[in-house]
């Protein structure tokens, strides 16, 4: 059946405006050229974006720049403003954006565990008012926030988890109070699944698992294409996954004596302990993460120096040191580790592939990726690759600025009714 004029138009706007967001300014012969629209049907659809305020005239190119098939017509970013908050344990990042996500302003606050519910939340909401404010947006149309926990699948409520602090729950209700803005939720381990599969390891991807490590450990399960939460918003709780090798079981009250026990941020650094490796952490960055940055770089130069000894004629190799072998084993009982949790993953699931998230994953790398993708390997008949994921820490905010940037651009991009 064909489309009806109005339907027709809609389509093409929409693809225009992706086009734009995703090319940049183009003029009207490069949008015919994309589009394979006519010259009047592009024409048309131009000046429509033009009167309804969502394209404007931005440049020119060409030598000559000179008349109208020389203008480039970019989204008008400065329509709408967005948020997005990465409320941890411990502290709140916020950054406001332009409709295409460029950054305009970004802070950090750091939140004791002694501070009081309603003093948490009011700190954490006026650090988003103040920095909204620093960037010019009077007025947030829609703001993104990734919180640990679970996020109830059919409301999109943060439910009431033990071990995790009560402000977190009141500051989302406190935002949808204050503001006008549409304010979206989802679990910090999803949204650093969209972040990494948009623009970093898992880019191009319909199928894969990824693997938070921070503080704590986490998944997010995106299987053709689609997220999968479960039914209740657990999916991906990874942590309580029960596994030899600890002293216990988990509990319904918390992962203890889970995979969590080996492969948080607290157990890799008592393996660590075990080994001799020591570092010093970055402000708001997990121990672990340091710790086995150390490691690998520590493995790297070892290599290095295995290529030629001081003072040694060319092609001598140095024979490892006690540093060198204590190394060596660290990173392989954390690759054991994590391959007990990917081989369970790729088991169920399928995944093809499984990124090793957050600080712990991207300061481990593409070494520690390896170890692991060669441990299951010999543990699963079922071929994973394993990535590093490329945006550490940052995954989870990119991840909620997304998710804000998305349902802006549907609100605001959706076709005239009339």
């Amino acid at each position: 059946m064909a489309a009806s004029p109005s339907t027709a138009r809609a389509i093409n706007d929409r693809l225009a405006l992706r086009l734009l967001q995703q090319e940049g300014p183009l003029t009207a012969g490069q949008l015919k050229t994309l589009t394979g629209l006519s010259r009047p049907t592009v024409a048309d659809l131009v000046e429509r974006l033009q009167d309804s305020g969502l394209v404007r005239v931005v440049g020119e190119t060409g030598d000559r720049r000179r008349g109208p098939n020389a203008r480039l017509y970019g989204i008008v970013a400065d329509l709408a403003h967005l948020a997005a908050l990465d409320v941890r344990t411990h502290s709140v990042s916020v950054v406001v954006a332009d409709l295409l996500g460029a950054t305009l302003a970004e802070a950090v606050l750091p939140i004791g565990s002694d501070t009081a519910t309603e003093a948490a939340v009011e700190r954490a909401a006026a650090l988003l008012e103040r920095t909204a404010e620093e960037a010019g947006a009077v007025r947030l149309h829609s703001v993104g926030i990734g919180a640990p926990g679970l996020v109830a699948p059919g409301t999109g409520e943060l439910r009431d988890t033990t071990g995790l602090p009560a402000w977190h729950r009141r500051l989302v209700a406190a935002l949808h109070e204050r503001l006008p803005a549409t304010v979206l939720v989802e679990n910090e381990t999803n949204l650093a699944a969209l972040a990494e599969q948009r623009l970093g390891a898992a880019r191009g991807q319909d199928t894969f698992v990824l693997l938070w490590l921070g503080h704590g450990v986490g998944a997010a399960v995106v299987l053709d294409g689609k997220l999968r939460r479960g039914a209740s918003g657990g999916a991906g709780e990874i942590g309580f996954l029960p596994v030899p090798g600890t002293s216990r079981l988990p509990s319904a009250l918390g992962c203890d004596g889970g995979f969590h026990t080996l492969v948080s941020s607290a157990g890799i650094g008592e393996l660590a302990e075990e080994y001799g490796i020591s570092a010093v952490a970055a402000a708001q960055e997990p121990p672990a993460a340091a710790l086995v940055r150390a490691a690998v770089e520590a493995e790297s130069a070892a290599r290095g120096a295995a290529g030629g000894t001081a003072g040694g004629t060319a092609g001598e190799k140095a024979a490892p040191t006690p540093k060198d072998k204590a190394v060596d084993a660290f990173l392989g009982v954390l690759a054991d580790r994590l391959a007990i949790g990917a081989a369970a993953v790729s088991a169920v699931l399928d995944p093809g592939r499984i990124v090793l998230a957050g600080e712990v994953g991207h300061a481990g790398g593409a070494a520690l990726a390896a170890r692991v993708e060669a441990r299951l390997a010999a543990m699963s008949p079922l071929r994973t690759e394993v990535r590093a994921g490329t945006l550490g820490g940052t995954a989870v905010l990119r991840g909620a600025l997304l998710t804000a940037r998305d349902a802006a651009q549907d609100d605001l991009f959706a076709p005239d009714p009339n």
